[in-house]
């Protein structure tokens, strides 16, 4: 798999459904992040179709099919209508810096009286095909239909090779940018796991070293939305604990930032993961 002039490169790539929906070229060295999308939706190709409709005000780059078929409605050099009112660390507005990936899944489900598990269009799935997991904003479990293990290695190699022709350094799923608006790609898909291999694998561990934090601070304002959350003394789960953990709630000052590790200032002064920040 490969990309050529901002397409997809591929036997199972469909390019035969462009969409008119987009908002022109990203500005230069962009894209740089991927957000990650769950369909919804009974298929991919209605996907498709909704994606294409004009009087629809959405669109993507790519939509993944759980037969593994990839379709294409835009290069990856032009901005889509993926993720709507978003925000990420110092960002708003994600469309203008990143590829939307939309996976073919239906969600969410209920369980019904006759033990079959039911999507919001009224379509039921086999036992086979769910998991009972905790979404990363919520705190009671639900049931999701599984991504297939072929669909889910098919889209780390999509962002893989998104990463050898543009400069990703972020890997964002629709739940992070508009948490309390948005749930997808929800807890079925392992977006920690293809964060760690495919942004952190070749680092030899989570420390950095002075020189690699900026000079330059965001200074922006966030709240933590964790119950509790530590504050290190430098961006590493091993390094130690700058005071106790930060309180749900807690107003905290940004003012630097590298990775997913924002330093904050409070009464202290420490880095915390950024994921459990609401930056302001």
């Amino acid at each position: 798999m490969k990309i050529l002039n901002h397409k997809l490169e591929d036997e199972h790539v469909d390019h035969s459904h462009p969409t008119s929906k987009t908002s022109g070229e990203f500005a230069s060295g962009l894209p740089d992040t991927v957000v990650i999308h769950y369909t919804a939706g009974k298929d991919a190709i209605s996907a498709v179709r909704t994606l294409t409709k004009p009087s629809i005000k959405a669109s993507a780059h790519l939509v993944v099919g759980r037969d593994l078929k990839i379709y294409q409605l835009a290069p990856f050099n032009v901005i889509t209508w993926h993720a709507g009112k978003s925000n990420w660390k110092t960002r708003s507005r994600l469309n203008n810096y990143s590829v939307g990936i939309e996976i073919d899944n239906a969600g969410r489900l209920e369980l019904g009286l006759d033990g079959e598990y039911i999507s919001w269009f009224k379509k039921s799935y086999r036992k086979q095909d769910v998991v009972q997991a905790r979404h990363r904003n919520e705190t009671n479990l639900s049931f999701w239909h599984r991504y297939t293990e072929d669909q889910i290695g098919l889209v780390f190699e999509i962002c893989e090779s998104l990463m050898e022709s543009y400069p990703i350094h972020t890997i964002v799923g629709h739940e992070e940018i508009s948490p309390g608006r948005k749930i997808d790609p929800g807890p079925a898909f392992p977006l920690d796991k293809l964060r760690e291999r495919l942004l952190y694998a070749d680092r030899k561990s989570d420390e950095l070293s002075d020189d690699e934090i900026s000079d330059e601070p965001a200074f922006t304002e966030g709240f933590v939305k964790a119950n509790q959350l530590n504050i290190r003394h430098r961006p590493s789960l091993q390094s130690g604990r700058v005071t106790a953990p930060l309180q749900k709630g807690t107003r905290v000052k940004i003012i630097d930032q590298k990775g997913d590790w924002l330093k904050v200032k409070v009464e202290a002064e420490g880095w915390v993961s950024g994921k459990w920040i609401d930056v302001q």
